[in-house]
């Protein structure tokens, strides 16, 4: 009896770590708290670039949330637009032609906390 427990408890080990991976898993863009952080994100964007025009969501080509958690992650594709980035808004704005057109693609990480609509950008890197 005693040299199978061992063997158990190692068992249970090795379930528990694969169950705390805290993996990515694909979600719907339409997931709600998503598409809140997907405006969080563009708009933090908007704040630290010294461009004074806004920059608005394309194309949503990643969204996934970290099981267990409120943590996303996102690849977005923003283009420039016509607006300054304190218009109201810049969802309507026509994006930018000829030499001053812009795309970016960006990957966010995004934390919020449901309850209380508090989001926290964890990380953010552009091409």
């Amino acid at each position: 009896m005693f040299p199978k427990v061992p063997l158990l408890l190692l068992g249970f080990i090795a379930l528990g770590l694969r169950v705390c991976s805290f993996e990515y898993e694909d979600i719907s863009k339409l997931w709600p708290d998503f598409t809140m952080c997907v405006e969080y994100a563009v708009f933090r964007y908007n704040q630290a670039q010294s461009d004074i025009f806004a920059y608005k969501l394309l194309w949503v080509h990643r969204s996934q949330r970290k099981q267990f958690t409120w943590t996303y992650l996102m690849d977005l594709e923003m283009g420039r637009t016509i607006c300054k980035k304190h218009d109201e808004d810049i969802d309507n704005c026509r994006l930018q032609g000829g030499p001053e057109k812009k795309v970016v693609r960006c990957t966010f990480v995004v934390n919020v906390i449901p309850m209380t609509s508090e989001f926290t950008l964890l990380n953010s890197t552009c091409l």
